[in-house]
This record gives structure tokens, C-alpha cells and sequence, in this order.
């Protein structure tokens, strides 16, 4: 089975049954920390004999991550950039040419607005719009794939978000760092649900790892950065963080579609994760954004379920 781990990729190959073991995987991962979620779910795929795939900003580091997991390759980008998220995708799509998860796991917070080097608010762009972007970049791959599955890490945090959909990236003053990130939460889950509604076949879920300890206070200073530093006394290791999405990726149980899980089993969400207006609503936001990345030679998402039915219907014909 293919699995794209993001910033780490993943792949591998797929048996004619219902075994998921040496099929792709894409997963992203942080490799300039030592420990984290990301990294702790690409090792614990690639032990289990996946192909793991990693995406990374430093070449260096990202290879050495691959060597120390038993990766399958490396892809190098900044997830933060849409334009390098499309190209990240392209490069995918020629070297391995087959998906079978995509774990949608890049994501920071932010103390003070920032903003990537397109002009975007970090947060949203980092958190939100690089999942989406690389998702629909690759549906190509994934709807395809016999029970392929998409696979966004999100948090407890997403109880508190709201969508600002006036105003996403906080442009016209207020920000808010606690905001922006349940903000972008809640957009994970909402994503996660509508791509699972749009059907194709693919499966889709969103997860809480639990509280992990990781270096994700390296980002944040002053007060809050020692809080989280003193939170992750008291938190779980990577690897037990990493279970929840290790499960997803990997079972051949039932689960629901569009479903939110937390420590391996489904459970419930917000009442505005659940909102299916609002997730329509932010789709045709983020296609937006979407429709000003510079071009590609990726279908649309109505060229790639065309293309699909035109292949399940021939080959149900011949």
C-alpha cells in the first residue's frame, strides 16, 4: 500500500483482497523534530510494510528521517506554499503513480499572524488549505484505488473554532493564535465530511491523536509556549499519539465515513463539525483559493469523477 504521510508520504502494494499491508502511503511529517506524531505514524506504516512516501522542507533532514523509518522516498516542499503543494502533488503523481492513503497530519500554531510567502495567513493556509489543495491534487490516484482513504489529523481544539467565513485569515484585525488554530480544526473536520459526502468511492475520516508531546512549543513563545511546555509533561508519547491514525490507515474494519476518532474508535464532534451547510460552505471557500494557485496539469474534480466512471464503466463492459 501507497501511504503519503504529509510532510510524509506512504505507498505500498495493495493484494487483491482486502489486506492493506505494502500499499502507498503519503505522509506527512515534521522531520526537523526529533519526536513527533508524524514521524512516530510513518515508522510505525512503514514496520508494518508499507511504502512510506515523506515530505519535507529540508532535503537533508528528510532523507535521514526516511533512513531512520525505512521510507520509501522523500519529496521535498514547503506545505505552507499552494503552489509547492501543487508541485509536490505533480511529482507524486509521475514518480510512484499509485495512492493508497493520504495522511493529512502538516499543521502549527502560531502565536503572532504570520503570513507564507504567497501572502496568506499561516494558520489557514498551513493547516487548512495545504490538506485540501494536496487532496484534490491526488484524487486522481485515490479514487482509482480500491478502498483508498484520506486520513486529516484535527484536534479537541475544533470545539472552540468557529469559521470566520468573512474573513478566514483574520485580514481585518483581531487575531488570535488560539483562534486561528481551533478555527483551522474545525475546518479539518469539516473537509474531512464533505469529502466522504462527494462520494467516488473514497473513504474519508478525521481524528483527535490526543495530546501529544511533541516540540510543537518551539512555535509559540512567552506565556502560552510555557504552558505547552509544562501540558506536555503530562501528555502522551508520539507513538501512542500516532495509534489513532496507524488504526485508520491500516484496518480493514468498517467505519463510518466522514467519521471523527479519538484513540482508535468513532467519536462525537461539535455541533459546527456536524453542520453540513458549513462544510459545503467552506468547500466552495477553499475552492477559491483552489482557482488562484498557478496552473497545473491536474484534472478538476468534476474532470476526475468523470474519468472514473468512464474507467469502472469500461472495464464493466469489457
Amino acid at each position: 500500500m501507497h501511504i503519503f504521510n504529509t510532510p510524509a508520504f506512504s505507498r505500498s502494494h495493495r493484494n487483491e483482497n482486502t489486506n492493506l499491508r505494502n500499499s502507498p502511503v503519503l505522509d506527512n511529517v515534521k522531520p526537523k523534530l526529533s519526536g513527533t506524531e508524524g514521524k512516530a505514524t510513518a515508522r510505525a506504516l512503514a514496520t508494518q510494510g508499507h511504502e512510506v512516501v515523506l515530505v519535507g522542507r529540508n532535503p537533508a533532514k528528510t532523507e535521514e528521517v526516511a533512513r531512520q523509518i525505512g521510507a520509501r522516498g522523500v519529496l521535498v516542499g514547503d506545505l505552507s506554499e499552494l503552489r509547492e503543494v501543487r508541485r509536490v502533488a505533480d511529482e507524486f503523481r509521475d514518480r510512484y503513480g499509485r495512492l493508497d492513503v493520504l495522511i493529512n497530519n502538516a499543521g502549527a500554531m502560531f502565536q503572532e499572524r504570520r503570513e507564507t510567502a504567497e501572502g496568506l495567513e499561516m494558520t489557514w493556509a498551513l493547516n487548512h488549505l495545504s490538506p485540501f489543495v494536496l487532496t484534490h491534487e491526488l484524487m486522481s490516484l485515490l479514487l482509482v484505488t480500491p478502498q483508498a482513504r484520506v486520513i486529516t489529523l484535527s484536534s479537541m481544539m475544533h470545539g472552540m473554532g468557529r469559521i470566520r467565513f468573512d474573513d478566514p485569515e483574520f485580514r481585518r484585525g483581531g487575531y488570535n493564535g488560539w483562534a486561528a488554530y481551533a478555527q483551522s480544526k474545525l475546518a479539518n473536520i469539516l473537509f474531512a465530511r464533505e469529502l466522504a459526502r462527494r462520494g467516488g468511492g473514497l473513504h474519508s475520516y478525521a481524528l483527535h491523536p490526543g495530546v501529544v508531546a511533541t516540540s510543537f512549543s518551539s512555535t509559540l513563545a512567552g506565556p502560552i509556549g510555557q504552558t505547552y511546555k509544562v501540558v506536555d509533561r503530562f501528555s502522551v508519547t508520539p507513538e501512542v499519539g500516532a495509534q489513532t491514525s496507524v488504526y485508520l490507515a491500516s484496518t480493514t474494519d468498517p467505519l463510518p465515513n466522514g467519521g471523527y476518532f479519538v484513540s482508535s474508535k468513532p467519536a462525537p464532534a461539535s455541533a459546527r463539525a456536524l453542520d453540513d451547510g458549513a462544510a459545503a460552505r467552506l468547500w466552495a471557500l477553499s475552492d477559491k483559493y483552489l482557482a488562484n494557485i498557478p496552473a497545473s496539469s491536474s484534472p478538476t474534480w468534476p474532470e476526475i469523477l468523470r474519468e472514473v466512471h468512464d474507467l469502472t464503466h469500461d472495464t464493466e463492459c469489457g
